[in-house]
């Protein structure tokens, strides 16, 4: 009798978090249907952490890139963004191929912006302060009432909303970097 009782506290438990869950993410969707925000997304699944020593920005061969199960990530997040009908304007990405590969995927087009790459590593990170001066500016000056979407980086994510985001995540904010909700994609 009574592992029938605690069986049935985990089954309205696991009943409570996935309504729950799921009211969460119909919140979301409406905020991004009402337009206006701004949808950072940490590129899709790339196996490892910063770049190889031999990393050159104009060849993705000596770049960390997306493992197979990023490229379904990628696809994946374009999948919510179209199966939502969410209106974005425009698509902004880093210059990092993982991140292109996974605006490509998701999105289709885009264009890159040098305020969103990567300045992980020692050989970047005397970039960071002009690069967050830059992206601010950028949404400052950015006129519209749909979405705007940027696939960059944890470091340029955690730096701007102060927020730890995993791979593939989309993290949403308003106009003055403050976070509405995040939604973790599957590979």
């Amino acid at each position: 009798m009574k592992f029938i009782k605690i069986f049935t506290l985990i089954f309205i438990f696991i009943s409570l978090t996935s309504s729950v869950k799921a009211d969460l993410d119909k919140n979301l969707v409406s905020e991004l249907e009402d337009g206006g925000k701004l949808i950072f997304i940490r590129h899709a699944y790339a196996p490892g952490g910063g770049d190889p020593n031999n990393f050159n920005l104009n060849d993705c061969s000596t770049q960390r890139n997306l493992s197979n199960e990023g490229k379904n990530q990628a696809k994946n997040i374009g999948e919510f963004f179209r199966k939502n009908k969410i209106k974005i304007k425009k698509v902004i990405s880093s210059e990092w191929c993982r991140c292109k590969d996974t605006s490509s995927l998701a999105f289709g087009s885009f264009e890159t912006k040098n305020f969103l790459n990567s300045f992980y590593s020692s050989k970047f990170a005397k970039k960071k302060k002009s690069q967050m001066l830059d992206l601010r500016k950028y949404i400052k000056n950015f006129k519209s009432k749909k979405n705007l979407v940027l696939v960059t980086h944890y470091v340029v994510i955690s730096e701007a909303l102060n927020y730890a985001p995993s791979s593939g995540e989309i993290v949403i904010s308003d106009k003055k970097f403050n976070i509405i909700g995040t939604f973790k994609t599957n590979y």
